[in-house]
């Protein structure tokens, strides 16, 4: 068995890392990892454990005495905060970090849209990207991707060669657990319950820079320039990103996003006329995609759907820790939802 210690085990991640650990093969669960409620049973901060022989365990203040005397560590916290813990692990004990702190390569961009200093570019965990699963299973320390940038870079990164990458268009729609646990007037339910509403707007959200560089990745650094809208939706977990650009050339455009994903388990371009839909992706690993052109003004339109705490979050983070551990990709981890 692998020792694996969660740092932020009180948060909506955290507790769905813990969900899928729970039901893994080979993950022995040694330190679970909170700030605030620290002192509290996991039974009492994730209800969902009530009954379970997980129920009692008491989470611990996180520190590098604490997690380092796992074999993995999965780091949930919030942006800014991974760098300085993750420094002080030892450098043998892997790491899955699923705040955005190592993800971009950009100092610059980091700085304008985080703030603070940079602290540095480790392996990005998209294992479907080209190239990227043997780099993830070769290395110990990986930066797990946001949610928008996971559904954006699958939908898209197949494309770069055949688009205008100076013209990309994302309006994405996500549940209220992408905004963390956190309380705020804006997540009150009673603000959100049969309302939605866009906020970020104008190319102010952090996400804008990871997704411009994963499809600039995949275009071989050719530069990128993406325009996002994302909105609130009224449901609790899930994103719907509907992503647009112009076509270049006269390429089988569908061909292109079935052949990127023939092999791959986690991601399914669905059959013609049938769209994603949220519920069928609710609480698994599961990217579904859907494509069309538009050919009134020449773009192409993919749409896709995933679980942001699953593909979008933990479930990705899981998957990263399989490759890079040598275990089956998909080892407690879950491909069918749970609709309706």
């Amino acid at each position: 068995m692998t020792s694996v210690a969660v740092a932020g085990a009180s948060g909506y991640a955290g507790g769905e890392l813990l969900r899928y650990l729970a039901q893994h093969p080979h993950f022995d669960l040694v330190a679970a990892c909170a700030a605030g409620r620290a002192g509290e049973t996991l039974g009492a901060v994730h209800p969902g454990f009530a009954g379970t022989a997980w129920a009692g365990l008491i989470l611990e203040q996180a520190s590098a005495q604490v997690l380092g005397d796992a074999d993995l560590v999965f780091l949930a916290l919030p942006h800014g905060e991974s760098a300085a813990l993750a420094e002080a692990i030892p450098a043998g004990t892997r790491i899955v970090d699923l705040g955005a702190d190592f993800r971009l390569e950009d100092a610059g961009a980091w700085e304008r849209f985080y703030g603070g200093k940079h602290a540095g570019t480790w392996t990005y965990g998209l294992p479907e990207l080209p190239g990227a699963r043997s780099a993830i299973t070769g290395a110990d320390r990986i930066a797990n991707p946001g949610c928008y940038p996971t559904a954006v870079a699958l939908a898209l990164a197949p494309l770069a060669s055949v688009i205008d990458l100076t013209d990309i268009v994302v309006v994405a729609a996500s549940g209220t657990t992408g905004a963390g646990r956190k309380a705020s007037d804006s997540l009150l339910a009673s603000n959100v319950m049969g309302s939605m509403s866009a906020y970020k707007v104008g190319g102010v959200h952090q996400h804008t820079p990871e997704m411009e560089q994963c499809i600039s990745r995949a275009a071989g650094g050719d530069p990128v320039h993406l325009s996002f809208t994302p909105l609130l939706a009224p449901m609790p977990r899930g994103i719907v990103a509907t992503c647009t650009a112009p076509i270049v050339g006269s390429p089988d455009i569908r061909a292109l996003l079935v052949e990127a994903y023939r092999n791959e388990p986690f991601v399914t371009v669905l059959p013609p006329g049938q769209w994603p839909q949220t519920s069928a992706v609710f609480g698994t690993i599961a990217a579904h995609l859907q494509i069309a052109v538009d050919e009134h003004v020449g773009r192409v339109i993919v749409v896709a759907a995933i679980d942001n705490l699953g593909k979008g979050a933990a479930g990705q983070a899981i998957q990263n820790a399989n490759l890079m551990c040598g275990f089956d990709e998909g080892a407690g981890l879950d491909a069918i939802g749970v609709a309706p």
